[in-house]
């Protein structure tokens, strides 16, 4: 005899009352159980019930009068309907029972077949499988949940890379829509070769990739710095695909290099400092014997000497303050102004430069004013000095230098040349104090435009390939006054 200890609320839905009868009192002879049976004539009603899912366990009968069980089945698991539903027929049909399965019934039972033990067993395997898969729906619910909620890119793919599943998060960094996405690999977003060789060796060789720093563009074409992690997983079906995750770092990126620039304007500042400290008193003491010597000086020839020496303790001098300058932080002026003004005035210090090397100059403005909280007068100084520099980058007669405005999403300005570019090795060195590759410079010329651009709460990034070009990009804070009034003015403007 089997022994259960089974409970569950049953609904049994059949229109035939004997029919119902003989089966309720089959599954109440089933030892050491305890259900609850409740008997339901009507396919709305039953529907009804399955929606709310009041019960357990169903078992339907093939025949409902105008439709079938297998009818009610359709419609209460297309509601939602997740608990397990036995169909019940008066005589098997290969092709029904198919068909049940496929739908989603748990068993097929003949009615005339039916004893104790095959209904103790039959509700006691849909109750444990039925637990199972809810399990799973749980678990797929929530690691679709977190798949989606997710803030960094999460996606699957085949083992070639081609994408096959993406959340929001994949979408919204890198432009693209999901649809087209499904049309490209993950390698096409690759910008290095170097590190998609790097990627494919690692996962081809170690099935796995942890923490590897690459660069990647997006549809617009920005260029985004990110960690990648991805691994080799297999499905149910025995069917290999790659998992990944994708995590931005390129605004950390960002703070870092900022920091580092502070840091080393800071120690520089601190040499130069001292320098000046150690050299102005020996100079000072050099100026005050030439000013008696000059009183002593009988012959011509002492003269011209002295002169020499002042001349040159006059122009060390005047390095040393220069130097003081470029370190020392300015006091800022910070009003509103126009970034295209700006940007014009500056243009107009460096035109007769731009005209007689005969530099194609392109401007690109959007049509609203962007408004920017800065002190005018640095910040001229700091375009004028890139400027400066893209027209001594370029060295043949096809020079071009662009400006570019942006309001969105912060104030941008991006200044373009196609000149000789600058190679990876010196661009991480290119805001150094001191540093410099042109043969008669100082390397202050650039130091000092990033404690300008720092100073007026500005970012500055460089973009530069040799013999192409190079791309100074200036981000500034949004003006929350010059926002407001541009609004204002707007909605005027509508109404």
């Amino acid at each position: 005899m089997t022994v259960s200890n089974l409970q569950a609320r049953i609904l049994i839905v059949d229109d035939d009352e004997d029919d119902y009868l003989i089966t309720s009192d089959l599954i109440r002879n089933i030892p050491s159980s305890g259900f609850s049976l409740t008997w339901c004539y009507s396919y709305k009603e039953a529907l009804d019930q399955m929606k709310s899912r009041a019960f357990d366990i169903y078992f339907i009968d093939y025949r409902l009068g105008a439709k079938t069980g297998l009818d009610l089945l359709k419609e209460a698991v297309a509601a939602g309907c997740e608990e397990p539903v036995i169909l019940l027929t008066g005589k098997g049909n290969h092709t029904v029972d198919m068909e049940a399965m496929r739908v989603g019934a748990m068993d097929y039972l003949v009615k005339g077949e039916l004893n104790e033990e095959k209904l103790e067993r039959s509700i006691r395997y849909a109750l444990e499988r039925s637990a199972s898969v809810k399990a799973l729906r749980a678990n797929e619910r929530k690691y679709r949940n977190m798949f989606e909620r997710s803030k960094d890119m999460v996606f699957t793919a085949d083992r070639q890379g081609r994408f096959k599943d993406v959340n929001s998060a994949t979408t919204d960094l890198l432009g693209y829509t999901k649809e087209e996405l499904m049309l490209i690999s993950v390698y096409d977003l690759f910008i290095q070769k170097k590190e998609e060789e790097r990627f494919r060796y690692y996962f081809a060789t170690r099935q796995e990739v942890n923490d590897l720093e690459i660069e990647i563009r997006t549809k617009q074409g920005e260029h985004r710095i990110c960690v990648i992690s991805a691994s080799l997983e297999s499905d149910n079906i025995n069917k290999d695909y790659m998992q990944g995750i994708v995590h931005d770092i390129t605004n950390l990126k960002k703070a870092e290099k900022a920091t580092l620039q502070i840091e080393k304007l800071a120690a520089a500042g601190r040499l130069v400092r001292t320098l000046a400290h150690e050299v102005r008193n020996p100079l000072n003491n050099i100026n005050l014997s030439v000013e008696h010597l000059r009183e002593e000086a009988v012959e011509d020839n002492d003269s011209t000497y002295l002169e020499i020496i002042q001349r040159n303790s006059n122009r060390i001098g005047a390095l040393i303050t220069e130097l003081l300058n470029s370190s020392r932080p300015a006091e800022m002026k910070m009003e509103s102004h126009v970034l295209q003004s700006i940007m014009d005035e500056s243009v107009l210090d460096a035109i007769d430069r731009l005209t007689l090397q005969r530099i194609k100059l392109e401007i690109k403005y959007p049509d609203v004013p962007v408004m920017v909280t800065v002190d005018k007068e640095k910040l001229k100084l700091a375009f004028s000095n890139i400027l400066i520099n893209a027209t001594e980058a370029i060295n043949h007669k096809q020079g071009r230098i662009s400006v570019v405005i942006h309001h969105d999403p912060d104030p941008s300005i991006v200044i373009s040349d196609n000149g000789c570019g600058i190679s990876e090795e010196n661009i991480s060195r290119l805001f150094e104090p001191y540093f410099t590759s042109k043969r008669n410079g100082m390397g202050l010329g650039l130091a000092s435009t990033l404690n300008i651009i720092q100073s007026n709460k500005g970012a500055i990034d460089v973009k530069s390939a040799l013999n192409v070009g190079t791309s100074f990009i200036i981000t500034f804070p949004k003006n929350a006054e010059g926002s407001e009034k541009m609004k204002i003015e707007k909605q005027e403007n509508v109404e």
